[in-house]
């Protein structure tokens, strides 16, 4: 029998559950419904993924097949407290992956029979992307941990094209040769780090501009950052956190109850152009459409340029 002690996929699978850990401590009480790089996944539901996989980890190391388990761990996992239920099922899935004799096991997975140690593989990689997904939806530390992600990349390299011929991952994305490690893992995934980060920065701008929160809107700007806004004919130009938090200050006071939809956004290095549509009137008739030109610098809009049609 393998001693414990010697098991990588249990050393390395403890390590990505804290590195998740220490993400997802960080959300902030309005952060909860930010998109993050996941499709149509907010961060509630990416941390309820999660916290859905750790709570499936006992019962299948405990030999339990998916039909005895059923659809009890289906749906909201999260209640009114994400983290307590997130804590419960990190101590529940490490003290599982430590049980005796768990390099002999065998899991039954949806899709066939394999030894617990790859089975704790393929989680230790589910845990470390998406620590990096939660990291970037919240503006948190995106920088993993260089051990795992030598570990999780030696181990998914011979598998990459198995998984994305099954759909378990997005298409490929294009990756410099001479990239760091993690850029090139995150590749391997379907994530492209830089374009990523860049709309992720834009979404908390965003929805604290929705929320007409201005603390938090200045938060998510840099400190010498720019806002010009849409007055003709070339925009009035604000410039650093006290004139552009002024500026947003009279913006709301002025606005009322009109809202901005977006339309349409894309990225293009470390900008991204939203197209919207202002509505001030309740029936929808008063209306302007517009676009945003946004640059982002180390994860805050540094500026916001606006342009209206008409």
């Amino acid at each position: 029998m393998t001693a414990l002690t010697e098991l990588a996929a249990v050393r390395q699978h403890a390590r990505a559950l804290k590195a998740f850990d220490a993400v997802v401590r960080e959300v902030g009480a309005d952060q909860w419904s930010l998109p993050t790089p996941c499709s149509e996944w907010t961060v509630r539901d990416l941390v309820n993924h999660v916290v859905g996989e750790a709570r499936w980890t006992p019962p299948l190391l405990a030999g339990l097949t998916i039909a005895d388990v059923g659809d009890s761990l289906d749906g909201d996992l999260l209640g009114d407290d994400p983290i307590g239920r997130w804590t419960a099922a990190f101590g529940a899935a490490e003290d599982a992956a430590r049980g005796p004799q768990i390099g002999e096991r065998i899991v039954h997975l949806s899709f066939g029979d394999f030894p617990a140690q790859e089975y704790l593989r393929q989680l230790t990689a589910d845990y470390l992307v998406h620590a990096w997904d939660l990291a970037i939806a919240t503006g948190g530390d995106d920088r993993l941990d260089c051990e795992l992600v030598a570990y999780v990349a030696g181990w998914f390299a011979p598998m990459e094209a198995a998984y994305r011929d099954a759909g378990a991952i997005g298409p490929a994305v294009p990756v410099e040769l001479d990239g760091d490690a993690q850029a090139k893992l995150l590749a391997m995934f379907g994530r492209e780090d830089r374009s990523m980060a860049v709309v992720a920065a834009v979404a908390r701008f965003g929805a604290a501009f929705e929320a007409r929160d201005v603390d938090a809107v200045m938060a998510a700007m840099t400190e010498d950052c720019v806002f010009e806004s849409t007055a003709p004919p070339d925009g009035e130009r604000f410039v650093g956190q006290a004139a552009v938090r002024q500026a947003w200050v009279d913006f709301f006071a002025a606005s009322g109850d009109a809202v901005f939809t977006t339309e349409e956004q894309f990225v293009a290095g470390d900008r991204v152009v939203a197209r919207w549509r202002y509505t001030w009137a309740t029936d929808g008739g008063g209306h302007v459409r517009g676009v945003d030109v946004f640059r982002v610098r180390d994860g805050l809009v540094a500026e916001k340029l606006s342009y209206v049609k008409g």
